[in-house]
């Protein structure tokens, strides 16, 4: 299977990220998102994140102008039916994921490779609702994905080889690194990433430490990059919460529960980075914690 063209559904933080390193590799890209806005705020960060990468050396003036130039927008989700490969990016909701694809599939080519990005969901249950779970896998992408080396690869029950061998050529055309997953709610990195963010929460919501001491203590004490708390303002906290229901509801473990606090948060409106408020207060100078 030589896949030259790639839909990505959704121009938020992950699809533009995708579309950035897939033109960067030579794969002509259509970004499809349902906001004008979204798709030319899109545009301007990729721009802005290959400006970075020519300062850096990482790639020529060229490089970057040619990589541009291989982005095309549409508001028209029809208009990926032509591609020979299409990434969902959209948000973490299954009902959302559905309808994107019913509304995609009669008009893909028999032959293109339907994936979701998807960083919890079943991969067999979104193939399931297609016509065609042996061209269906999940193709998760680490954030931010032009940083980020690994790509989680989650093969469906139905999912066949070339399907697969066809989704790691291009993991590899990328320059990263892939991680073959069973199709388990979270597969590998939220499986045991987010549980560890949930317990930073509860370590939060019972008082044993402020936002400041539990990221510190994470950091120093652990040599992590960022604090948990500080990493679950960077995801998303709608993201963390949705990816926790899925453990607790796939696993029907109690040690999957999301922490009230996280929940209260979400309710708010408090998202993290994506709002401006989460466990810190991104509006100001600094960002200031919100306990």
């Amino acid at each position: 299977m030589a896949i030259e063209t790639v839909g990505v559904v959704g121009a938020g933080q992950m699809g533009n990220g995708i579309a950035h390193v897939l033109a960067v590799a030579g794969y002509e890209v259509l970004l499809n998102d349902i906001s004008q806005d979204s798709l030319d705020a899109a545009i301007a960060r990729i721009a802005k994140n290959l400006d970075r990468q020519v300062t850096r050396d990482a790639i020529s003036a060229a490089d970057r102008d040619a990589a541009l130039g291989r982005i095309r927008t549409t508001l028209t989700l029809t208009d990926l039916g032509p591609t020979d490969l299409v990434i969902e990016a959209a948000t973490e909701r299954e009902t959302v994921k559905q309808a994107i694809f019913e509304d995609l599939i009669p008009h893909l080519k028999p032959d293109t490779i339907l994936t979701s990005n998807t960083s919890s969901i079943s991969i067999t249950r979104l193939a399931s609702r297609t016509d065609r779970p042996e061209k269906f896998m999940g193709f998760h992408f680490m954030n931010p994905v032009p940083v980020m080396q690994l790509v989680e690869l989650i093969r469906g029950i139905a999912t066949d080889e070339p399907t697969y061998k066809a989704c790691l050529a291009v993991v590899e055309s990328l320059n990263k690194t892939a991680a073959s997953a069973e199709d388990f709610p979270a597969f590998i990195v939220n499986r045991i990433l987010m549980p560890m963010i949930n317990e930073a929460v509860y370590t939060l919501y019972e008082g044993v430490g402020n936002v400041n001491s539990i990221d510190q203590s994470m950091k120093l004490g652990a040599n992590h990059p960022m604090g948990p708390l500080e990493l679950a303002d960077f995801i998303g906290l709608d993201t963390c919460l949705a990816i926790m229901n899925v453990l607790h509801d796939g696993l029907a473990d109690t040690k999957y529960r999301p922490c009230p606090l996280l929940t209260k948060y979400v309710e708010a409106g408090w998202l993290g980075r994506k709002t401006g408020r989460g466990f810190y207060d991104y509006r100001g100078d600094t960002p200031v914690p919100t306990r």
